[in-house]
């Protein structure tokens, strides 16, 4: 069936033949938030100078909310509920927590393409690509970023997000990235309009019947990135700046 998705929706991304593998590396409990964005700008600017290689950072973090370039305050429901972070990734508001797998994306687009429409059709083909390993149709939305499941079950337009895609580009070095829904709480998307979209819900793969551990899902993950950006080599857990 990974072909039949990638035949259909997915944009192949590699490089040339010969390069480097894209670094992977999962870093276990959670992660705070704003030594992670501080860590990124720092590889990214160390990827932009050819001092780094490429980075794929598989994270959990506390439950906070983040607001993306795009945030509309009316869509911060109750900004008293979690932490709120103001970061420099396109998009509305959105939430991380745990049961939420982020994969923060680290990736040379001059050694790829520097496209960003592609890119993030990059993005999205992976994970319709994770979702599809385990008989869950994810979909595209022309007016919409993310990824989209149907649930017709609800009523008979019905859909609810599983993904979501936010990112950043510097001197062509992506940061941020994307966020699957696993086996977050739910409910705590309800402190925000999540990526200002009232009309639709937010679901999971556990809240769709897939009861599916972490690692099960990032070995997919892992394997699905591959078939679309190309070879990776996994490495120790970054070690983290200091707070500030």
């Amino acid at each position: 069936m990974l072909a039949q998705v990638r035949d259909t929706l997915a944009t192949i991304f590699t490089t040339e033949a010969g390069e480097e593998p894209v670094e992977w590396a999962i870093t276990d409990g959670l992660t705070d938030y704003d030594r992670a964005v501080a860590f990124m700008e720092e590889r990214a600017s160390e990827i932009a100078e050819g001092r780094a290689r490429e980075l794929v950072w598989l994270v959990e973090h506390p439950p906070l909310y983040t607001a993306g370039t795009s945030a509309q305050e009316t869509d911060l429901v109750e900004p008293d509920r979690f932490p709120v972070h103001r970061t420099g990734r396109g998009g509305q508001y959105t939430y991380h927590g745990p049961g939420q797998r982020v994969a923060y994306v680290m990736l040379d687009l001059k050694r790829r393409e520097p496209d960003l429409r592609r890119y993030v059709a990059a993005l999205e083909a992976w994970l319709i690509a994770t979702l599809d390993a385990y008989n869950v149709r994810g979909e595209r939305r022309e007016d919409r970023v993310g990824v989209w499941v149907r649930r017709p079950e609800k009523g008979e337009t019905a859909e609810d997000k599983i993904a979501a895609i936010g990112i950043r580009v510097r001197r062509w070095v992506t940061f941020h990235g994307i966020a699957l829904n696993v086996e977050p709480d739910l409910s705590h998307f309800t402190g925000i309009v999540p990526c200002g979209v009232t009309e639709h819900g937010v679901t999971s793969l556990v809240d769709l019947g897939r009861l599916v551990t972490m690692p099960e899902v990032d070995s997919v993950m892992r394997r699905t990135f591959e078939e679309i950006f190309g070879p990776t080599v996994p490495v120790k857990s970054p070690r983290l700046p200091k707070r500030g």
